[in-house]
């Protein structure tokens, strides 16, 4: 029987996660599910509606070692849901390794990626396991690029994409995807991908690439985004080692959903952190788009309409195989079902605690790792078949 501590636990990414880690689907056995935050009101308010006796609550403060440190010590993992942006990826990744407890987190942009992977010598010498970017995007994205590259011989490129989109009428409610700083960063930061065989700085909203999906996404337009994926997939051993020369990835959100955003930036809402005085008072972009939207949502409810929302993953890998010029497409498509009910994002949420589940059940290899160094995309899948994703790979050539 397993302890797992998750920091940041009721928030909307953690409540999803231990609504999976409870479910029916969890292959773990758990005594104690520590649930750490900030709020104790929404704390008691989740513990009360999953009204489960392995559920604990413990009062949040990262910026107190020996708080944190307690809440993390005696786990067998722990799961950092903390939004990134914040500022304490590394310390509790610190903390993990220093109590010898075995770490994942959500990844954020590859804002601390490189930094965590530079650790992996320390937590291989303490026979400790952390997993970067086990979300969605970062998370599921990168163990479809390891089944992609390993129907490979030699791999010219591989490409990575992310699509949304919603069916239904249109609503006249902005509502975030996920965290607010993310998605400003995302379309307001510069990223990294790695063209011509070399990491490269491209400007915020360029390589744009149109690409006709089937219903319900129809005609979509990608763009470079900040993740973390680019810094990782193309020097992983296995893939490394075919020669590949190009890896990028592209975002498309919802097309009105898209315009929003542009516009937010436009506005200045990119450069997020940076206070800007009102009436003699500093206030920060994102604290006060955060109360607006989230007051906006609130007093609006009743305006929203009821939406299908679709999302589909697919990275194409362009090489050769057994001599032969090859392209391999893997795709993981998530439509609406009854599963997701309850779930703010279920694919994150799902996603996050399959990997928890395989790191705590499977053979341990103490390192840092992201998720394509990890873990076995077959024995993956099946895990995200049992929660309804249609996951498809086929090789043309």
């Amino acid at each position: 029987m397993k302890t797992i501590t998750i920091l940041g636990g009721a928030g909307m990414m953690g409540q999803g996660i231990v609504r999976d880690l409870l479910s029916d689907l969890s292959i773990v056995g758990i005594a104690d599910l520590r649930i750490c935050d900030t709020a104790r009101p929404r704390m008691e308010a989740m513990a009360a509606g999953f009204a489960d006796p392995r559920i604990s609550l413990h009062d949040l403060d990262v910026t107190d070692p020996a708080r944190l440190a307690a809440v993390i010590d005696g786990a067998d993992l722990c799961i950092n849901t903390v939004p990134t942006l914040l500022g304490h990826q590394m310390t509790i990744f610190e903390a993990a390794l220093n109590a010898g407890v075995d770490y994942v987190d959500l990844g954020g942009l590859g804002t601390y990626t490189v930094k965590q992977m530079a650790w992996a010598d320390r937590f291989r010498e303490k026979g400790v396991v952390a997993v970067l970017g086990v979300g969605s995007d970062p998370g599921l994205s990168n163990v479809i690029c390891r089944a992609v590259a390993d129907q490979l011989d030699t791999i010219e490129a591989i490409n990575l994409y992310w699509a949304a989109e919603f069916k239904g009428p249109e609503n006249p409610i902005l509502c975030p995807p996920y965290s607010i700083s993310t998605v400003l960063a995302e379309y307001a930061h510069p990223s990294i991908q790695f063209l011509n065989g070399a990491h490269v700085e491209c400007a915020p909203q360029t390589g744009q690439e149109v690409i006709d999906l089937p219903e319900p996404w129809g005609r979509c337009e990608f763009m470079y985004s900040p993740h973390s994926e680019q810094l990782t997939v193309p020097l992983a051993e296995g893939i490394a080692e075919k020669g590949i020369r190009e890896f990028t990835w592209k975002l498309h959100l919802p097309h009105r959903e898209h315009e929003a955003w542009v516009g937010l930036v436009k506005a200045g809402f990119g450069d997020f952190d940076r206070p800007v005085n009102v009436g003699g008072v500093e206030v920060k972009p994102l604290d006060f788009l955060n109360a607006l939207i989230a007051r906006n949502m609130a007093e609006k409810a009743d305006r929203m309409p009821e939406q299908d929302g679709h999302e589909i993953h697919f990275a194409i890998g362009r090489g050769t195989k057994d001599g032969k010029p090859a392209t391999v497409r893997c795709e993981v498509t998530l439509h609406p079902d009854p599963i997701y009910d309850g779930y703010v994002d279920a694919g994150t949420s799902m996603n996050a605690s399959i990997a928890a589940q395989l790191i705590l059940t499977g053979p341990r290899k103490p390192g840092v790792y992201a998720c394509e160094g990890y873990f076995d995309p077959e024995v993956y899948f099946a895990e995200g078949r049992k929660r309804k994703f249609d996951i498809r790979l086929t090789v043309e050539g």
